[in-house]
């Protein structure tokens, strides 16, 4: 995609570059700029962007590990994200059926072929999908519709030569229920030329108060880009309940325009076109989005090692906090969850500076399975908020007992989980006085080389 493809080759030229880094985040905003800006994206959202991405690489600190260069890839791929609509997932399967769903939408935006494209798409997930030929405006509607619809296995409706749109609508809905289909997906008339957004939305007004729909869905050609802004919000406006399709997706260097201006409505953007077939429709999924037009490769394997060191940065704090005060089971709790994704409790103290040392001496608190810290969460789950801060209370053999049933264990679990405790406990009260041994050693100038 033209345009956005740039964006990829600015991320490339940044982190093969040197130099100062305030000199290389101006000149990678400018890259950023020059790749967004022909995609027509919206100037104002393009500076109100790259303002966002500038000052918080330039506030901002990466976690250990991380280049800042790198945190400025993320930091690019996060505020993208916001940008082509959040990082939330649109819901696509029908909450109930039959679900009726009205498609509207200009003359040449692709309405009827999208038709077909949303009809194989619910069909490849199991659904009766049956569809209404409404557009009696433009010629050769009926049988193109007629076609996709064998094409993809759906029922079909329509009435060749009536021009009552709303009568034929309401009579394919009925007519479609009584063949048993799920999802009903109805095609109405466009208006050509992008200037006749009322007629658009009387009709649609029309035909919604003979079906009823579940869903109106809009269709929007991603070659309108910034204009596709003013079409898409009067649609929001005009109806709580609808959803947004951009098509054509693959040839158009506007693309990022049609998608930033939708977004910026708080209109839903539930699929795009991506090609003429009928498989070529996605769900549309910002984050995934993004992550394609950065390269989707590097930028996933970047996300993963910062994830990573940041949920290590937080197993540190976890630790610090367990050293420096009482421990608890709301602790334990806490450092389980982080060891479950991070790996081993040996491997994870071995990143850890000032931790490593003392593998050795605590062997048996290094080697915690998988399966036991299922156990032990479980275990943990069924605890009482007085049990969660005060682990002696375990020392009580009717609590052993309570916990093993209703965590689903044996009181052998129980009891291995407390002495766990025990043995972290201690292992913390060594480390401290270890810790507080070298930093005497420090002030008096005696540390051992």
């Amino acid at each position: 995609m033209p345009g956005l493809e740039d964006l990829r080759r600015a991320v490339g030229k940044l982190l093969k570059r040197s130099g100062p880094y305030e000199a290389l985040v101006k000149e990678y905003v400018r890259d950023v700029q020059r790749a967004l800006i022909p995609a027509d994206v919206n100037v104002r959202l393009v500076f109100e962007l790259t303002r966002r991405i500038r000052e918080r690489a330039l506030q901002e600190r990466p976690p250990p590990g991380v280049s800042r260069r790198e945190w400025l890839v993320k930091i690019t791929y996060e505020e993208l994200v916001k940008l082509f609509g959040g990082d939330g997932e649109p819901e696509v399967k029908p909450r109930y059926t039959p679900y009726v769903i009205m498609m509207v939408g200009v003359q040449g935006s692709g309405k009827t072929t999208t038709v077909g494209k949303l009809a194989k798409f619910y069909r490849s997930m199991g659904y009766r999908v049956g569809v209404v030929a409404a557009d009696t405006y433009r010629p050769g509607a009926y049988e193109q519709l007629r076609q996709l619809a064998d094409r993809v296995g759906a029922m079909f409706y329509g009435e060749p030569g009536s021009k009552d749109a709303v009568g034929i609508a309401r009579r394919g809905v009925e007519e479609l229920r009584k063949r048993g289909a799920e999802i009903i997906i109805v095609d109405t008339a466009g208006r050509h030329g992008y200037g006749e957004e009322e007629a658009l939305l009387e009709e649609m007004k029309n035909i919604a108060e003979a079906i009823n729909p579940d869903e109106v869905m809009l269709v929007i050609d991603a070659a309108m880009g910034q204009k596709s802004y003013d079409l898409a919000k009067r649609f929001h406006e005009a109806t709580p309940i609808g959803s947004i399709i951009v098509t054509k997706m693959d040839g158009t260097a506007k693309g990022g325009g049609a998608l930033s201006a939708v977004a910026a409505t708080g209109a839903r953007i539930k699929f795009i076109g991506t090609g003429e077939d009928v498989d070529e429709l996605e769900v549309f999924r910002p984050k995934r989005f993004v992550a394609r037009i950065l390269g989707m490769g590097d930028l996933e394997s970047l996300l993963e090692k910062i994830e990573r060191l940041q949920s290590v940065g937080e197993f540190e704090k976890t630790m610090e906090e367990m050293m420096a005060g009482k421990i608890t089971f709301r602790t334990i709790y806490k450092q389980l969850h982080q060891m479950k994704k991070l790996g081993p409790f040996r491997k994870v103290l071995q990143m850890l500076p000032g931790f490593s040392a003392m593998l050795d001496s605590f062997d048996e608190a290094a080697r915690v399975s998988e399966e036991k810290m299922k156990k032990w969460i479980s275990i943990m789950d069924s605890m009482t908020f007085e049990e969660l801060d005060n682990p002696e209370l375990l020392e009580q053999r009717s609590r052993v007992r309570r916990l093993a049933i209703g965590a689903g264990v044996e009181t052998s679990d129980v009891r291995e989980l407390y002495n766990y405790y025990k043995t972290v406990k201690r292992m913390m009260k060594q480390l401290r006085k270890r810790k507080d041994i070298l930093e005497k050693l420090s002030r008096l100038g005696k540390l051992p080389g």
